[in-house]
């Protein structure tokens, strides 16, 4: 008995790091997207509320000369490749991967401030960003708070 319990015991949340990925992957498409029109200079669609191109236009849409997506590009990319190597049993890179997160936690919230404050708009991608970004925040604490082998 006590044999198959150590064989269910280190399966009990791998799933996280594998949905981390996941929705990594979501946020790396949204970011790109956002990073293409940024550079073609077309306007973003925005359908479900106004304001995408006050934001996207704004000083804030750039950060020495390379676009706020991009960032967030890179990041995404970051957080699915250590969200990847974790999957994979490395347990170091969960670690990483929860600094990571918090980092783009607190980047994602002066971003959202200078959209509620300081530009007032906002540009639906960039709140799919942000949703996307505290998804995998959720995760990692859900690993944390749930003490799964990650």
């Amino acid at each position: 008995m006590s044999d198959a319990k150590e064989h269910i015991e280190p399966a009990r949340g791998r799933w996280i790091p594998f949905a981390a990925a996941f929705v990594a992957i979501a946020g790396l498409l949204d970011a790109v997207y956002l990073t293409i029109k940024h550079y073609t200079a077309e306007p973003v669609p925005c359908s479900l509320i106004e304001g995408c191109e006050t934001v996207l236009t704004s000083a804030y849409a750039e950060f020495a000369g390379i676009p706020t997506a991009a960032y967030g590009a890179l990041a995404y990319f970051v957080a699915f490749s250590l969200a990847i190597l974790a999957a994979y049993g490395n347990r170091l890179t969960w670690k990483l991967f929860g600094v990571h997160v918090v980092i783009m936690v607190l980047v994602t919230c002066w971003l959202l401030y200078l959209q509620a404050y300081v530009i007032n708009a906002f540009c639906q991608f960039c709140l799919i960003s942000a949703l996307t970004t505290f998804l995998l925040f959720i995760l990692f604490i859900i690993s944390k708070v749930t003490r799964s082998s990650v």
